[in-house]
């Protein structure tokens, strides 16, 4: 590891200017390259205290062992530049999109006497006319077989085409009209080039135009009674609309964009891209990329533009581009754009009407591709060990943790206060084996005291049940409303936890995890693994993983583990984490909103969340909102006269058998469990103890 102090420039020796950078490791590799408005600002930022940088910074400027620079005259050749070199070296620190899969193009070889329509792949050709990309090249097959009868251009390669000249007989498609076989001279080269122009023009959005021409000349046909030909000339109309069909109309017509969306975590993020042409979508396309440095969304997709228009030119650049985020400065990104076409390019962020809800449909792929990446995955086997393998090297483990436990606080600004545990099991997710809690022992925002409270009430389960030999209370029965099971027979595995008889595995809290993770940093680490000493356990490895930095946190360790960004260790861990928080959350929002539903305030027309939460805070009660006045409910900001009067005609005619209010912040409650099965039910039916999570 390199100290960044032993190849910093020296002070002044750097320039004020625009321009280009690069680090390189002891290897003279390029391992980063990047572009900055002033070289002298932004290299002094990665030469500070290496505790004040990004983890992912942090590695970068270790690993690197020089840095050197070209200055720019502006930041469009800096983004021209720095495109180049990331091309020419390929940096390991860069944000590097890869395709999950290579598209294929509809081209056209109009620079070619004879012109031919195939599907191409890789780089592009000059003189050659690109459509798309498509999803699957069997997507292009169907179109361009319906287009065919229509504009009967050459598909045959350069060996087939040369053997039916030489032969005078041309190839299958030429006897069945298909072809208009130029090959054997029933074409001119210009009347055959005049065909596959107006395919091309066809293929981007000049349909109305050909189409009437079409359908004028079907009923001249038809009026001078040449039947034949104007079947004929139907069959291609159908054709026609057959092949538009299979892209509808999302945007008004002529109108050419690209939609870019973006999907991101801690670790990477996906891109999806919508080509839309003539106001129909021509083809999607979408990237995966691992977020080795620290960047934003608007920095993403200025490299998504990068990589998208890097290569192209003229009209392959659509007047518009449509982004989630502007890059930061905008202007030197979109005037490269607008160089890149040949004229002007307006690169901005949909706010309303058609093409913002086009956007949101490209983010929603974006998402769908980010979650199918993580979940191919994720469900590798070999991936999965590695990664329990990883967790148990980097945590000095006996053994790998076949089964984690992760637990996660969520509240509403200190109200509603719940925990969540989640199980993942050989890497996978248990869902069967989730639970939900509720904190009522104090109300606040302290998370420490909740996770303490969580991990204490769960293992003192699983002490009970572990002791038990003759009965034990099913947690999932009691949500369905069942009280207790009788265990007729002594079913224990080695440590004498209680087993089931038809799976002989350890049943619900009796089965303890090799690894209790938590959401949160040190503070929350030290709270787990107190909660455990009190309980004299000790066999169970306990951290943290800290959400922005994505830190590992032992207890009692000052400094944290910082695992390698490609650790697929470091990935379960994140899946754990979010899963707890993504199930803590949804439980806390449902505790929200059936305590509103139940609430009087309800009847009243006009009156949101915001004003009755103003209302219970103000008062403290619902009891003393109701023996309120007139003039005192006024006095509660946003609340006038007539509503005022509202409120009150609607609590006095409100039953007076009211559901229990919390006299600390006047919200209804209602009964519901401390602990909650996977199937988000409450229990409603089991004993108080039960319901509890027994708690003493």
């Amino acid at each position: 590891m390199a100290d960044p102090s032993s190849y910093r420039p020296r002070p002044g020796q750097i320039p004020d200017s625009p321009g280009v950078y690069r680090f390189r490791d002891e290897h003279r590799r390029v391992i980063y390259v990047g572009k900055a408005k002033s070289l002298r600002q932004r290299l002094a930022s990665y030469f500070q205290d290496l505790a004040n940088l990004h983890p992912r910074t942090r590695t970068m400027v270790t690993t690197a062992a020089s840095v050197e620079w070209t200055v720019v005259s502006t930041e469009v050749e800096a983004l021209q530049l720095e495109y180049s070199w990331i091309k020419e070296y390929d940096p390991r620190f860069n944000v590097k999109y890869r395709d999950d899969k290579s598209y294929p193009y509809l081209a056209v070889t109009m620079n070619e006497e004879f012109p031919r329509v195939q599907v191409m792949r890789g780089h592009k050709k000059k003189g050659v006319r690109y459509f798309g990309p498509y999803g699957h090249a069997w997507a292009i097959r169907d179109t361009v077989d319906l287009l065919l009868r229509v504009f009967p251009v050459r598909t045959c390669s350069a060996g087939v085409f040369k053997n039916a000249a030489r032969t005078g007989r041309p190839c299958l498609l030429g006897y069945i009209g298909k072809c208009s076989a130029p090959c054997v001279g029933r074409v001119s080269a210009e009347e055959h080039r005049e065909l596959a122009e107006e395919f091309s023009d066809f293929m981007a959005g000049r349909t109305g135009t050909y189409l009437r021409r079409l359908e004028k000349q079907m009923t001249e046909a038809a009026e001078e009674m040449e039947y034949e030909r104007a079947a004929r000339l139907r069959d291609d109309i159908g054709a026609l609309r057959k092949a538009m069909e299979k892209s509808a109309v999302v945007l008004a017509d002529a109108t050419d964009a690209d939609l870019i969306a973006v999907a991101e975590d801690e670790l990477e993020a996906a891109v999806q891209i919508f080509h839309v042409r003539g106001g129909r979508v021509r083809g999607q396309r979408g990237w995966v990329t691992d977020k080795v440095e620290e960047i934003t969304t608007g920095a993403l997709v200025e490299h998504a533009l990068q990589q998208l228009y890097g290569e192209e030119t003229g009209d392959s650049v659509p007047k518009e581009v449509l982004v989630p985020a502007l890059p930061e400065p905008v202007e030197p990104v979109q005037e490269w754009l607008t160089g890149r076409r040949g004229s002007g390019v307006s690169l901005r962020i949909p706010q309303r009407g058609d093409k913002k809800a086009l956007m949101e449909t490209v983010a929603r792929n974006a998402q769908q591709a980010l979650a199918l990446h993580k979940t191919k995955r994720a469900s590798d086997l070999t991936t999965r060990s590695r990664a329990l393998e990883e967790i148990a090297e980097a945590l000095d483990l006996d053994s790998a943790p076949l089964r984690i436990e992760c637990f996660d606080i969520s509240h509403l600004q200190g109200d509603d206060v719940v925990a969540s545990m989640v199980v993942f099991e050989d890497g996978l997710q248990r869902k069967s084996e989730y639970r939900r809690f509720q904190i009522k022992g104090f109300e606040g925002q302290d998370d420490v005291r909740s996770m303490h409270e969580v991990i204490t009430r769960r293992f003192k389960r699983y002490l009970a049940e572990k002791e038990k030999t003759g009965e034990w209370v099913d947690e999932s029965a009691g949500a369905q409303g069942a009280a207790q099971d009788t265990v007729e027979d002594d079913f224990r595995d080695a440590s004498g936890n209680t087993l089931t008889e038809d799976t002989g595995r350890p049943k619900k809290f009796a089965y303890p995890p090799q690894l209790l993770v938590v959401d949160g940093g040190q503070p929350q680490v030290a709270a787990a693994r107190r909660a455990l000493d009190e309980l004299g356990i000790d066999d169970i490895a306990v951290c943290g993983l800290a959400k922005r930095l994505e830190e590992v946190w032992l207890p009692d360790e000052d400094d944290p583990i910082v695992l390698p960004r490609t650790s697929e260790g470091l990935y379960l861990l994140q899946r754990v984490r979010d899963e707890a928080h993504r199930f803590a959350i949804t439980y806390q929002r449902t505790k929200r909103a059936k305590r509103f539903r139940s609430s009087p305030l309800d009847d009243v027309p006009g009156l949101g969340d915001t004003r009755k939460q103003a209302l219970l805070k103000h008062f403290g009660s619902l009891k003393k909102l109701r023996s309120a006045t007139i003039d005192q409910i006024c006095e509660v900001p946003g609340i006038g006269r007539k509503t005022a009067e509202t409120i009150a005609v609607a609590l006095a005619q409100a039953a007076p058998a009211a559901p229990a209010v919390n006299t600390a912040t006047g919200e209804i409650m209602e009964e519901e469990p401390d602990i909650m099965g996977s199937g988000g039910e409450p229990a409603t039916a089991g004993a108080p103890d039960e319901r509890r999570g027994q708690e003493t």
